[in-house]
Order: structure tokens, then sequence, then C-alpha cells
């Protein structure tokens, strides 16, 4: 599979950039500058009934792809925003008031998340219960015990973790661990969506999933989205007007109607051009033939080939050994992940190479995508082995 005649556009703007930051930043499809264009368009023609537009024609267009994509049943329970945080407060503007809430979480959380639960923990706010998510071949385990328990509220989990690439092999599993029937169950598949292939419609209905379209989308920010089950945090208090558009204030109970579907969660005004972007790739992708299976074969065929190349480099700096996640555990998301205490200056050196990398602390991440090919893997190792040399 070869995707570069695709992303024109980007590689032109730097051609002697080698982007293997997949997990961060990807490159956007020429479809994205198109799609852009024609938001702008549509504001200037339509102007204040360009929101009619978004809501009778991208929104629902986009519900459909993304349950098809995650093989969620009903579309309607898909909602979108501008970033994930903002349904991470609506989510626990569910919980019940009046006491800590009972957090079951791990400790590979990103740092929208794990920020946010600390400050809350430090004001009393929330009693956090983190898993540790390694050694990876306990997790599972770990995780279950801890779930075991029933005193929850909220149980919050990467479907892959953004520090290691490791992924949770088993989603059904972990959901049925949770004893408590009436804990909200969130699963962060930002490093899972469009990157490994995620079948949902066994915990549909018992899971909320969060993702967007920043990375694996490949359309850039501003394009998130909640699937919200039916009857699951009903009423959040966190509520923007947006919510709403689907339901009118109660005037028998006094009460603030929500909607039953996904739109409960909704927040405030936004920009649409994000989903503009999303619906863009996902369109073109369809219509394409392309799968997110097809993407992760073609992801995983890359990853094997870079591991073999540093293999025959032999070098002492990075080196296969260093993998957190090794090619022998299946699964795994789209960037390989090297534990080592050179990883700043190793970033630094690629950098100064023309080649885009990322760390944090001690850990180097290499991301590939259907925009790379071998290749580019080729130049990669050649130019690791430049640098460290």
């Amino acid at each position: 599979m070869n995707g570069k005649a695709h992303f024109r556009r980007f590689f032109a703007a730097d051609p002697d950039r080698l982007h293997v930051a997949a997990h961060s930043h990807h490159p956007w499809p020429d479809v994205t500058y198109d799609a852009q264009v024609r938001c702008w368009d549509d504001a200037a023609r339509m102007a204040d009934r360009k929101w009619v537009h978004l809501f009778a024609d991208t929104w629902p267009a986009l519900q459909q792809r993304i349950a098809a994509i995650l093989g969620l049943p009903d579309p309607a329970t898909l909602t979108f925003g501008p970033n994930t945080h903002g349904f991470l407060m609506r989510l626990l503007s569910c919980l019940p008031g009046g006491r800590p809430a009972r957090i079951l979480s791990t400790d590979g959380e990103f740092h929208s998340f794990s920020r946010q639960m600390q400050r809350l923990e430090e004001a009393g706010q929330v009693r956090l219960n983190l898993v540790p998510v390694e050694p990876l071949a306990g997790f599972s385990e770990r995780f279950a015990k801890a779930a075991a328990h029933g005193d929850t509220d909220l149980v919050y989990v990467s479907h892959v973790f953004f520090d290691s690439g490791f992924a949770v092999p088993d989603l059904t599993a972990l959901v049925e661990a949770v004893k408590a029937s009436d804990a909200l169950i969130v699963i962060d598949g930002y490093h899972g969506f469009m990157a490994v292939p995620t079948d949902l419609a066994a915990i549909a209905g018992r899971v909320f999933y969060l993702a967007g379209g920043y990375k694996y989308a490949m359309a850039g920010e501003g394009a998130v989205f909640l699937h919200a089950p039916p009857g699951l945090g009903p009423r959040p208090r966190d509520t923007g007007w947006y919510a709403a558009f689907a339901a009118l204030e109660d005037s028998a109970t006094g009460q603030v109607a929500y909607a039953a579907d996904g739109s409960r969660f909704l927040g405030a005004t936004f920009d649409p051009v994000g989903l503009y972007r999303l619906r863009a790739v996902l369109d073109w992708l369809d219509q394409a033939g392309i799968t997110v299976a097809m993407i992760h074969a073609h992801v995983q065929a890359l990853q094997q080939r870079f591991v073999a190349g540093l293999e025959k480099l032999h070098l002492p700096a990075l080196n296969p050994d260093q993998m957190v996640v090794p090619l022998t555990i299946a699964e795994r998301g789209h960037f390989l992940t090297f534990r080592t205490a050179e990883a700043g200056a190793i970033h630094r050196r690629l950098l100064a190479a023309h080649v885009i990398t990322d760390y944090r602390g001690d850990r180097l991440r290499f991301g590939f995508g259907l925009y790379h090919d071998e290749a580019d893997v080729d130049r990669l190792c050649r130019t690791v082995a430049e640098v460290l040399a």
C-alpha cells in the first residue's frame, strides 16, 4: 500500500522532512485542504445557516462513517466536540455528588486525564485507584482484580497506551471485569481509532468511547467524538447550550431536559472546520476501499522492517532490546517505544537531520502511517546509523 500520492501538499511544504511521529500530528491528505476551503465557502454562502447545514449533512455523515468503523449499532450515540477534555469534564459531572468520586484507572493515561485527576484528588473531589500498566504481561489480570471490588464510580482506561504503544488485548473482557453495575466505563480510543481494528458491538451498550481526528484519522485538531450509550450518564451537570437543540426545558417538572442520544453531551459553540476535514478523510478512505485493517497491516510491516534494520546496525544507544513493546507482542499500536537514557539527545540529533520523532522522559517513539513506504523506513535506518555513529 502506498498512500503518498494523496499527501502531496503536506510533503511539498517541507520536502526534506521525514515525519515518523505518526502518533502525534499526522500529515494531512490533500482532501483536507479542499474540505477546509469548503468550510469557509459554506460560511460565506450560508452565514448563520451553516449550522443547519452542518447538523443536517456533515454531522450525520460522520456518525454513519464512525459507527461503521467501530461496529456501533446506532450512529446517534455519537456526538462531536473540539477536544476530549470537554467530554471528560461532562462525564465527571455525571458522577454522584456529595462525596469524592471513586476512579479506577491506570498509571499510563494521557496528561489530559491524569493531570485533571491529580488536581481533583488534591481538592478532595476524587479518590484514585491507579493500576500499573507495566509489566505488560500481567496488566489484564491486575486490572480485572482491581475492577472486581465494585466500589467504583468511573473506570477510565486507554485502548492503546500513549507512552508505550501497548494495546489492551481484550476490551470486552476488561469491561466484563467491572463488577460495579452503575459505574461509567470510558475507553480512551485516541491511539486506537483508525490505527487498531476495533469492534465495539459487544460492549456498545456499556462503554463510553472517546477518540478524535488529530492522530491516526489524519484530520487535525478540533474534531473529537464521544460514543455515549443510551441511558448512561443521562443528565451531565456540565452542559452547554448546544445540548438543548434536541431537548427543550421540561416546563412540567422545571428540570432541564436532555435528549436520549449522544447530543446530551454537547457543549457550546465550536469551530466546525475540523469536522469537515475528518469527513473528507473518512470519505476518501471509504471510496478508495482502504480499511483500518489494511492500514494496520501496512504499518506493522513497516515496523518489522525498521526493527530488522536496527538489528543489523548493532547500535548500543538504540537497539530492539530497548523496546517497551517488542514485536513479539501482537497487541500494539502504530508506534514503537524505546526506553533509553539518551532519548532526548537522539531526538535532537534526528531533528537536526530533518527526521521528526518525539520523546517523553526516557522513552523515544517512532510512528508509522499510511503515507510511509519502505523507502522511508530505509532512509530512517540510514539516518539513525549516521547520527549515532
